[in-house]
């Protein structure tokens, strides 16, 4: 069997052109990097933007777990079998971080024979936009030292400093550092610490922002640290936004690559979604909707954390609204969430199903809450039978989902018709009236209780004092009109990880809360969750190498 890289190395691509000519992208309105991937330019919006939107499908999953649900497989393998169908499909996706590639999880440009090309490229640097993120972010570190050390003129207090370095790699040991040790001209003294660039507010920003103004404005607001009278301290007050912006002026423009079936893929930001809102730039999103009729794009994670924030942040902040979910599940998952080890999972085990299949009913329970239509896809795996097929489909269509199976994987485009053609009968015969889950007027101790018992089905919500004390601090700072995003694991409803299938009972603990004025959102610290993921005993890097004629093996 071919493993994902050799897929993607024996692909014929073509040329970004002509993927682009299919969308009425011509030449002038691309920035090359090379023969098969390239940025948009400011100018194609320009003149895009006063076409009609097409339709927007958001793909999203269970709860992961370690059986695996293919989630970017899955849309890919669906924009495939759309445009098979013959409708203009798009696909608006976030490009994957390096340290998660040389971590534990590996590449992350689909799977199998539904995957978007070139995938050594995508993989690790791109076109740099992770780069200028990361530039941008230490930019805003030094200068902020550099002050403190030329005579603190703003009166910044070194003990409430809130903006952290950060870095594209996995590396616990740079969570909680001191800087500023040697002689005078060394700099302050101070705690310090490190995140993974994923989890950067300027991630969040340029996911955001809409342009230019909008990403200067955003990078302003930045609040950076508390001065001694307890007053914020802002990016714009360090004269930071104009460096920062021209550090990241490339990096705002969309990415466009294409599948192993050329259809065209924006492929632009990256915020996780168990330490940040998990979904691809608004400005990709908007530029898609506008060349294409159906735009296919993903949240990261289950739906509690990527679709929750889509729904609740991306959409109610740039105004979209998704016509229908697509819910991604294995058998194999299931039978996981249903207390089945991993060894096991080959074997068809009813019972095991209908007691994890609670949390795939979780999921379809908190689509519906936003009164949007739902399809639940199956990834399908050779070691799954008919029986269990029949029981999953049964379900869902007793709650009013369309079902189909997915066979992406193994065929392309092909093996996703029927889910394409159960996505096209939900967009011509239901109706989605999307909504927020919660208003903005709300405080925003009840908006985490909303999420936290509506989304996640938690009995109530504790605070450590000094969460408490921040959310309070943060209401009478004028933020309490942002939404929340939720900082949990990826792996439970609940904050503890270990809590699988549908866990009731339980409480969500706050242990940090913080207001990232630029992005737009207040970020909510639950349970153990780290915004420095570290290395596993056995990290993928172990298995990566180049040979001499520079081709890379071990890439997933």
């Amino acid at each position: 069997m071919k493993t994902d890289i050799q897929i993607a190395q024996e692909a014929e691509m073509k040329p970004i052109k002509e993927v682009a000519a299919a969308y009425a992208i011509g030449e002038d309105d691309l920035e090359l990097y090379g023969k098969y991937k390239a940025k948009l330019t400011d100018e194609l919006w320009q003149k895009a933007k006063d076409n009609p939107d097409g339709k927007l499908v958001l793909v999203t999953a269970i709860n992961p777990t370690p059986a695996g649900e293919g989630k970017t497989t899955t849309s890919i393998g669906l924009a495939d079998a759309l445009s098979r169908l013959g409708e203009k499909t798009l696909l608006a996706l976030r490009e994957p971080s390096l340290g998660p590639c040389f971590g534990i999880k590996g590449g992350a440009a689909g799977g199998g024979y539904a995957q978007v090309v070139p995938m050594e490229d995508l993989n690790l640097h791109f076109t740099g936009d992770f780069h200028a993120i990361t530039s941008a972010n230490n930019l805003l570190a030094a200068l902020l030292d550099n002050h403190i050390q030329q005579g603190n003129a703003l009166q910044i207090d070194t003990r409430q400093v809130l903006w952290k370095r950060c870095l594209d790699m996995n590396d616990r040991a740079l969570r909680n550092i001191v800087v500023g040790l040697g002689a005078k001209a060394d700099g302050v003294v101070r705690e310090d610490h490190f995140v993974i660039t994923v989890a950067s507010e300027i991630m969040a920003i340029l996911c955001l922002a809409d342009d230019m103004k909008d990403l200067k404005e955003r990078l302003g607001r930045i609040i950076v640290a508390y001065n001694y009278a307890g007053e914020p301290v802002t990016a714009a007050q360090l004269n930071a936004v104009g460096a920062m912006a021209a550090l990241l002026k490339d990096a705002i423009k969309p990415n466009l690559i294409q599948t192993l079936e050329h259809t065209g893929a924006l492929v632009h930001g990256g915020p996780f979604a168990n330490i940040a809102h998990g979904c691809n730039s608004v400005r990709a999103t908007k530029t898609a909707l506008k060349l294409a009729d159906i735009v296919v794009t993903e949240a990261g994670f289950g739906a509690d954390l990527g679709a929750e924030k889509f729904l609740d942040i991306k959409c109610r902040k740039a105004g979209l609204k998704p016509d229908a979910v697509v819910l991604v599940a294995t058998v194999r998952a299931l039978k996981y969430n249903g207390g089945v080890s991993k060894t096991e999972l080959g074997s068809e085990n009813l019972e095991a199903l209908e007691r994890g299949i609670v949390n795939l009913e979780k999921h379809i329970e908190n689509i519906q809450k936003y009164d949007v239509p739902v399809v639940v896809t199956l990834n399908s795996f050779t070691s799954d039978t008919q029986a269990e097929y029949e029981f999953i489909r049964r379900f869902c269509e007793e709650r009013g989902c369309e079902f189909a199976l997915s066979e992406v994987w193994a065929k392309g485009g092909e093996g996703g018709e029927a889910l394409a053609k159960k996505v096209l009968d939900t967009l011509a015969h239901k109706e989605s009236n999307y909504h927020p889950i919660y208003p903005d007027e709300m405080s925003l101790k009840d908006k985490v209780y909303t999420v936290a018992s509506e989304i996640y089905g938690a009995e109530g919500v504790s605070y450590t004092p000094a969460a408490a004390k921040a959310l309070a601090r943060i209401e009478e700072m004028g933020f309490g009109k942002l939404p929340v995003c939720m900082a949990k694991t990826q792996y439970s409803l609940s904050d503890d990880q270990n809590k699988l299938g549908r866990p009731s009972g339980f409480t969500i603990n706050v242990r940090d809360v913080y207001v990232s004025a630029g992005a737009g959102f207040v970020v909510v610290l639950t349970g153990a969750i780290m915004t420095m993921p570290g290395l596993p005993k056995k990290p993928a890097a172990d298995g990566i190498d180049v040979n001499e004629e520079g081709k890379i093996t071990g890439l997933f």
